[in-house]
């Protein structure tokens, strides 16, 4: 395969994990990464950390969808782009919540870093455009 072939077929894999967040395919979003995925969640909130296997990303994923009251979407904001065996893709994440009646709101843009090792999502990291916004959304 040539290295060419290689970032298309990374690129391809991180688009099908971009579909399975959009239409809740969690079977298959699973099924992209590998055993021992490192996610880095940055900033300063009860999410932010490192998660290990998808025990822990889950586990993160869930309690975001929890806490957003089931209304937080990421999705790509552009081309995806390959380096090697990294993939970056521009996104637009956001989400709501309601909190004693008071409306709360988290709508930006931000990137997302992947590094692939034999055709599954080996480890993540996330950046925000404006991380002390983010982190006082999740910890509200």
């Amino acid at each position: 395969m040539t290295v060419v072939d290689a970032q298309l077929k990374n690129i391809a894999i991180i688009d099908t994990y971009f579909n399975s967040l959009a239409t809740g395919d969690m079977e298959t979003f699973a099924s992209l990464f590998s055993a021992n995925v490192v996610w880095h969640q940055p900033g300063n909130n009860k999410f932010s950390g490192e998660k290990h296997g998808m025990a822990g990303i889950g586990g993160m994923v869930a309690g975001m969808m929890e806490e957003s009251q089931g209304t937080f979407v990421v999705q790509p904001d552009g081309r995806a782009m390959a380096n090697g065996e990294y993939v970056a893709a521009p996104v637009k994440f956001s989400g709501s919540k309601t909190i004693s009646g008071t409306s709360h709101e988290i709508d930006m843009k931000g990137k997302d870093l992947f590094r692939l090792n034999n055709g599954k999502i080996a480890e993540v990291w996330l950046f925000s455009d404006d991380q002390e916004a983010e982190d006082n959304f999740w910890d509200l």
